[in-house]
């Protein structure tokens, strides 16, 4: 009784009630912390030459890669409409087991063809597949950017792994889809080349590759363009959220062609908090520009509900916010069009690696590139075991 009265003292209730109020905000910021990159290296290239046959197919039009942790495998988009092949993607073998990427390392070991709701091919030039993330279910998301000009709508649609067959397709905001008159929607060609989900498997995300036709121009020499990025809940595979990306300007030094593309080509989830890495490509008519950022949705705001990004005062939103994780062309290799990229296996000293991949547009001067990193990555457990100063055996 006198040590039920001696706890009911206020100064020993105050005591008792702090330190429980301290380890839980230490472990709810926990929960809710993001994974961070502390460090990047590179760590090898192996290429496969355009016109390299697989399976008599010709391999090429790596657009969006996705890795299968459990039966260590690669699951990699084409973009070929149809016309080398009926839409399909790739699995490959990507060898890291030294602890690096050697010009042989990656090996292609199986084809599988989509099949639509009919249990046939997709029809020649009726798909542009860009996109890939593999659920927890053996299935995979895949995105189509469509044709503008033909008026075929974009997609997200789930395929077996296995058999290549349809499953269940996503619902499209009716704002991303063309119409006749080109005053709204996504441009040609520019559209959901990105696709990604959360470890948690809850939440998925793609991104249009620039601007919708009403929320700005596109890229241009010198000027970014105001992407968007499309949340989806998996639960019940409705859109939630949009979130405004935008890209960074880029300058070409020479341009003797003429020509300019720029945009965002790929998304990777990094954890369930909305941290991502994002990859912004540009050809400058004199060789690529391709940047690797560290991308949080943390303090951005929702734009679902606005149409138009040209109707409202673009400067009172808060866009994504993002931190220039690696600039490729420091490395020293001759870059393709890099336009994938996923989390690949664990290396020999436990770090995480990260796959790149190239569309060689199956065109004789590029080729199909893969480049692979190493990332040293910050967990929130090791933020929490430094924090308390407790070692942590490797």
């Amino acid at each position: 009784m006198q040590l039920i009265k001696k706890l009911c003292k206020p100064s020993q209730i105050i005591y008792f009630i702090i330190p429980i109020i301290i380890i839980t905000l230490v472990f709810s910021n926990f929960a809710t912390a993001a994974v961070k990159i502390t460090s990047i290296d590179f760590i090898g290239e192996a290429i496969l030459p355009t016109g390299f046959s697989f399976q008599n197919t010709e391999l090429g039009g790596l657009s969006g890669i996705t890795y299968d942790a459990k039966n260590d495998l690669y699951y990699a988009i084409s973009d070929d409409r149809g016309q080398k092949a009926p839409t399909r993607f790739y699995t490959l073998k990507i060898d890291l087991s030294q602890g690096k990427l050697t010009k042989n390392g990656v090996v292609p070991v199986k084809i599988t063809t989509l099949l639509n709701t009919n249990n046939q091919t997709f029809k020649p030039n009726t798909t542009d597949t860009e996109g890939i993330a593999l659920t927890n279910q053996a299935n995979v998301f895949i995105s189509s950017e469509g044709d503008v000009q033909r008026l075929i709508n974009p997609f997200i649609q789930k395929f077996s792994l296995a058999s290549g067959q349809i499953i269940s397709t996503l619902p499209i905001p009716n704002k991303f889809l063309p119409n006749q008159k080109s005053l709204r929607g996504i441009r040609n060609n520019l559209a959901f080349e990105s696709l990604t989900i959360t470890p948690d498997n809850k939440t998925l995300f793609t991104a249009t590759e620039n601007a919708l036709i009403q929320d700005g121009a596109a890229a241009k020499p010198s000027l970014g363009t105001n992407c968007r990025i499309l949340q989806y809940n998996l639960a019940n595979n409705q859109p939630e959220q949009e979130f405004l990306y935008q890209t960074e300007p880029v300058t070409p030094l020479f341009n003797f062609t003429g020509r300019f593309d720029s945009g965002l080509p790929d998304l990777l989830s990094l954890d369930n908090q909305g941290h991502f890495l994002s990859l912004e490509r540009s050809f400058t008519g004199l060789g690529l520009a391709i940047s690797l950022f560290q991308v949080s949705l943390e303090n951005a705001d929702d734009i679902h509900k606005i149409d138009s990004l040209s109707t409202v005062d673009i400067t009172k939103i808060k866009p994504v916010e993002k931190k220039l994780l690696l600039d490729l062309q420091s490395l020293d290799v001759a870059l393709d069009n890099i336009e994938g990229l996923t989390l690949g296996a664990k290396l020999p000293d436990g770090q995480t690696s990260l796959i790149l991949v190239s569309d060689n547009n199956f065109n004789k001067l590029q080729r199909t590139q893969i480049l692979a990193f190493k990332l040293k990555l910050e967990s929130p457990l090791n933020r929490l075991l430094h924090l308390l100063r407790i070692p942590r055996n490797q």
